[in-house]
């Protein structure tokens, strides 16, 4: 599908360096010789539209055997979006979904009032060297939907809007942009894409989003004269038309973003509300362990272990 002519690329020289509201150097840990990089929520910023989390896990390689493992763990008052560039994740959570997740396709699971669920490589991935390089990010929902019941759908490769056009390749992962709707259900205005630009070329950012920013996964991108390397993201000023050009070796970058919620939220955890006291609800159940009972299950084709809640 070609470019949207609605969305002519302007001049990035034409952009004044105060568009940019907010850069941000994403904190970087080992957690046994795999890299995550953290980018949302930051001291500088806590969302970007609802995006409230942002990771980047990887790039890793992984010896024969070797795999990563996150075990069952709960979530409440998001959605959570697992998109790879390399590698596998085996996921199965208490709706009962069980789904391999592979690069360019789109998991979504919606935790409402409380779900729980597990990442795992792949056994075909660990019979032999394997790798993993994804982005890891969570949604906040809007309060109406809050305590709603919990959902997971899953979305492959060739369900997700592609367009091209001079040097620009991007796969629409949630959300409206450029006049194309990606499949997902959602409960807010939402955007979130996956873009390829080759040296040289332009990204105009769609102008019908509140907020919006842009993650450096790979190369460089220029903005109103300056450089930004990977991994940096910028969050831009409400209502400047934007585009960006790409470094002389090119750039992949996850652009994101849609209107602002109704209020700040508290993040503890894994959990996220509108509320502290729904914070505190969910620790409460998590911390009994009265699975099927309350808020949490566990997901029922891997029981055997889970992540207790922190001290």
């Amino acid at each position: 599908m070609s470019w949207n002519p609605a969305l002519e690329p302007g001049n990035p020289d034409d952009v004044g360096a105060d568009a940019i509201a907010t850069l941000i150097i994403p904190r970087s840990r080992d957690i046994g010789g795999f890299e995550v990089r953290r980018a949302l929520p930051s001291p500088q910023r806590q969302m970007v539209g609802p995006f409230i989390f942002f990771d980047q896990a990887g790039p890793a390689e992984l010896l024969t055997g070797q795999g990563i493992d996150v075990r069952p763990h709960p979530h409440t008052g998001l959605g959570t979006v697992t998109y790879l560039f390399w590698g596998d994740f085996h996921h199965r959570d208490s709706t009962g979904a069980d789904q391999v997740i592979r690069p360019g396709e789109l998991n979504w699971m919606v935790a409402g009032r409380g779900v729980s669920h597990s990442e795992r490589t792949t056994a075909a991935a660990r019979s032999g060297p394997n790798s993993l390089f994804g982005i890891q990010t969570w949604v906040a929902l809007p309060e109406s939907h809050e305590e709603m019941a919990p959902t997971f759908e899953h979305h492959g490769k060739r369900a997700l809007p592609v367009l091209e056009d001079k040097g620009v390749s991007l796969r629409l992962i949630l959300g409206k942009a450029y006049g194309q709707e990606a499949p997902a259900t959602l409960f807010s205005e939402t955007f979130y894409a996956d873009v390829h630009l080759a040296g040289g070329s332009r990204l105009p950012l769609p102008d019908n989003h509140e907020d919006r920013g842009i993650y450096i996964v790979e190369g460089s991108i220029s903005v109103a004269g300056q450089d930004f390397q990977a991994p940096q993201m910028m969050v831009f000023r409400p209502g400047d038309r934007i585009t960006v050009v790409a470094g002389e070796g090119g750039a992949r970058l996850m652009i994101l973003g849609g209107a602002t919620l109704s209020g700040p939220r508290y993040i503890w955890w894994n959990f996220v509300a509108s509320s502290e006291e729904r914070i505190e609800r969910a620790k409460a159940e998590w911390r009994a362990q009265n699975w099927g009972q309350g808020l949490f299950d566990l997901p029922i084709n891997d029981r055997d272990e889970f992540i207790p809640l922190p001290d």
